[in-house]
């Protein structure tokens, strides 16, 4: 008994990081199940029996196709466009001294820490004072908006690790700054950079609060699958979202896989050749009195 409550002790911490896994990816493993479902109805809340009819036609359904669509594009450009600005404020913030650096750190926060439904009413309400029409232009700013943040505190945070002596190696090597920075900097940031987009990207197309605030006639896969609650959801959006959620992990280990590189990269610095200090040097003649 005792042995088994000294097991128990020492794995606590590691079966308490299974169940929470587990109830994280509980909601997924019901969606990618009724991707499988054979509905009676129009709605597809209870398990009726196996069916491969969704994933033979997954783009049946042409207003979901084309909320999907949208959804991909505001996703593909906001990204882009977050990662540039983002990683550009997080090299400026990391490596460079200028006034007003400290508010600007905390400035980047708040868009973390306000609430979406706050975010959402703001960009709303600077949208209709500057008589901008709503619709897939400002859906596009609010998604860079939100973005940014993120994008800058990881990238800001590989940035805080960095090793300076590669770059200061490389330009004792004789690189110029461009050099150094496309052949050795980027490279090393590059992982921290694609982890950056990669959560830019999943923000993006499941936003739903600020996208419905900002959205106009514009309809997103978030806003089609809300509509859709109220006349019957299609098998299809299990199917679509199942999809999503196998690139993502697909991309999410494409990312780990680059950091475990560029960590070796780092890791592998030019052996140190023996100092001729460290090798013993005989006395020279009459130093020991002979």
């Amino acid at each position: 008994m005792s042995r088994a409550w000294a097991w128990l002790r020492e794995k606590a911490l590691v079966i308490y990081a299974a169940f929470a896994v587990g109830y994280l990816l509980l909601p997924i493993a019901v969606v990618a199940l009724f991707s499988f479902n054979d509905p009676a109805g129009k709605f597809n809340y209870t398990w009726q029996g196996f069916s491969l009819e969704s994933w033979e036609d997954p783009f049946a359904v042409t207003g979901l196709n084309d909320a999907m669509i949208v959804s991909l594009e505001v996703a593909a450009i906001s990204t882009i466009v977050s990662t540039l600005l983002g990683t550009l404020i997080a090299i400026a913030l990391v490596r460079h001294e200028f006034f007003g650096r400290r508010a600007a750190n905390f400035l980047i926060v708040i868009p973390m820490a306000t609430p979406e439904v706050v975010i959402g009413a703001a960009l709303l309400s600077m949208f209709v004072t500057w008589n901008f029409n709503l619709g897939f232009q400002t859906l596009l700013i609010a998604h860079i908006m939100f973005s940014i943040s993120f994008v800058v505190v990881v990238v800001r945070s590989r940035l805080i690790g960095f090793d300076r002596s590669l770059e200061e190696a490389a330009r004792d090597l004789g690189a110029g700054p461009f050099t150094t920075f496309r052949l050795v900097t980027l490279p090393l940031l590059m992982p921290g950079i694609i982890g950056a987009a990669l959560l830019a990207f999943a923000l993006s197309i499941d936003d739903f609060v600020i996208s419905n605030f900002n959205a106009g006639q514009t309809e997103t896969f978030p806003l089609w699958v809300y509509g859709a609650t109220q006349r019957g959801i299609p098998v299809q959006v299990y199917v679509l979202a199942t999809m999503l959620f196998a690139v993502t992990v697909l991309a999410m280990a494409f990312t780990v896989w680059q950091q475990r590189r560029a960590e070796r990269m780092a890791a592998m610095l030019p052996d140190q050749e023996p100092r001729a200090a460290a090798a013993p040097v005989p006395p020279a003649p009459g130093a020991l009195g002979g």
